[in-house]
């Protein structure tokens, strides 16, 4: 089935637009809600080093592990009752969280945490499918990453001022209201298709013809044939190598390394935050427009570029003699925030490369990839304090965190590998490379 379609989009898909956008806000002052007050949290809970990491990967494990299920029921059931459930769930995770007497209970509503999160981003990616033409594809991706990024100055300004002026159970059980509150309104506005349509659908960029969207009747099928192109394994890799020395540093470590490992005040710390904050939103819409210019090049020109800059600016940090001076500690986090950005780019491979019925199965995958990174390098980093008997807010130093910071290094590298392999596989699926010779055809 065919129809035609406007290339504006209209009022009413930027309204829903919006509250998906302001939803994946919230999300991500969720996701980021220990990130300025993990000294608090390890205080509260009496929590070393490797039981605080654990707060944040078993949030990003469950994140991780729904990506694949939460795409299948996207594809199934669209995006207006999948991110209401998600925002519900969130909402329990921050009320269990503010009560939580224990660290196993935290544990728990960390958990709840990270299924609900799992749930918006990939459902705002379909929402930009279903609502906006694809050549608005890349550019709608990046502006949704960078608003989305705001929830993380939330998390690390006024949700701090607000635990250090009131209480824990009162800072997490604002939040939850806040999630409770998003979960009517996304119910109340967020339709996943427009009225003239019986189904979500995705849209020819040349021909401006929509399709319709359809899951598949063997989920395993659809996974099987998302990972079996090699432009979905290209889009995993590249968001695996990307974003998660960021996610880490700004999910858990950076607060912590900043205060007790360089010796910077709590105020000079969050400021380091937040340009890599800012940064990444600046950046956003730069990636943006150089992957719709360079769609062929876009991982050698922009995601690899990106990786090797992190590697760069930690190296050049970690073999400093002695505190990082500020200037260093700036560049840093600039550097860092360039993987946000760039991560958006595997989104721009997962959709080009898969048909519509396994849009968010695809999603799902490539959004896995990242977090598998992230959740490895924050219990990592946690684990290499704890083994140097520096684990406590009483024990940091800065040599144990240069050491416990050499344990993304491995992570970049074997992203890099696959981010290479990958490309060259695609370009051969695509006719763009010629195919390996092999020794029979040599001879």
């Amino acid at each position: 089935m065919t129809v035609s379609i406007s290339s504006s989009p209209s009022l009413r898909a930027w309204v829903i637009w919006s509250i998906g956008v302001a939803a994946y806000v919230l999300a991500i002052t969720n996701r980021s809600s220990l990130s300025a007050v993990g000294v608090d949290a390890a205080d509260r809970f009496m929590a070393d080093a490797s039981t605080l990491s654990m707060f944040a990967v078993v949030q990003l494990a469950v994140y991780g592990g729904m990506q694949i299920p939460i795409g299948v029921l996207l594809d199934r059931f669209g995006s207006r009752p999948i991110m209401t459930i998600g925002m519900i769930l969130m909402a329990a995770g921050q009320l269990t969280m503010a009560f939580s007497p224990n660290v196993g209970v935290a544990i728990f509503a960390r958990m709840l945490l990270g299924a609900g999160d799992a749930a918006v981003f990939p459902s705002v990616l379909r929402l930009i499918a279903t609502w906006f033409p694809a050549q608005r594809g890349p550019i709608m991706v990046q502006f949704t990453g960078i608003l989305g990024q705001t929830g993380q100055l939330i998390a690390l300004i006024p949700l701090a001022a607000l635990l250090h002026a009131t209480s824990w159970s009162i800072t997490f059980g604002s939040i939850a209201g806040l999630g409770i509150l998003f979960a009517v309104l996304v119910f109340a506005v967020i339709r996943n298709h427009p009225e003239n349509r019986s189904a979500d659908v995705s849209v020819n960029t040349d021909t401006g013809a929509i399709r319709i969207v359809t899951s598949s009747i063997d989920t395993g099928v659809g996974i099987r044939a998302a990972w079996a192109h090699p432009g979905t394994r290209l889009a995993f890799w590249s968001h695996f190598a990307s974003p998660f020395a960021g996610t880490a540093f700004v999910l858990l470590w950076g607060m912590p390394f900043l205060t007790a490992g360089e010796g910077r005040s709590t105020a000079e710390a969050a400021s380091i935050l937040s340009i890599y904050v800012i940064v990444g939103m600046a950046l956003g819409p730069v990636m943006g427009e150089l992957s719709r210019r360079m769609p062929h090049h876009r991982s050698r020109g922009l995601v690899l570029p990106a990786v090797i800059t992190q590697m760069a600016v930690w190296l050049a940090v970690i073999l400093y003699p002695g505190p990082a001076p500020l200037w260093l500690l700036i560049v840093l986090a600039v550097g860092l925030a360039m993987g946000g950005p760039a991560s958006m780019i595997a989104f721009d491979h997962a959709r080009t490369h898969n048909p519509a019925h396994r849009l968010s199965t695809a999603t799902g995958l490539t959004n896995a990839g990242g977090f598998l990174a992230a959740l490895i390098a924050i219990f990592m980093i946690g684990l290499a304090l704890d083994l140097q008997g520096a684990g406590t807010t009483a024990t940091y130093s800065l040599d144990a965190f240069r050491l416990a910071f050499l344990t993304q290094f491995p992570l970049w590298i074997l992203g890099i590998v696959f981010i290479v392999i990958e490309r060259k596989r695609t370009r051969i699926h695509l006719g763009m490379d010629p195919p390996k010779r092999t020794r029979s055809t040599r001879q």
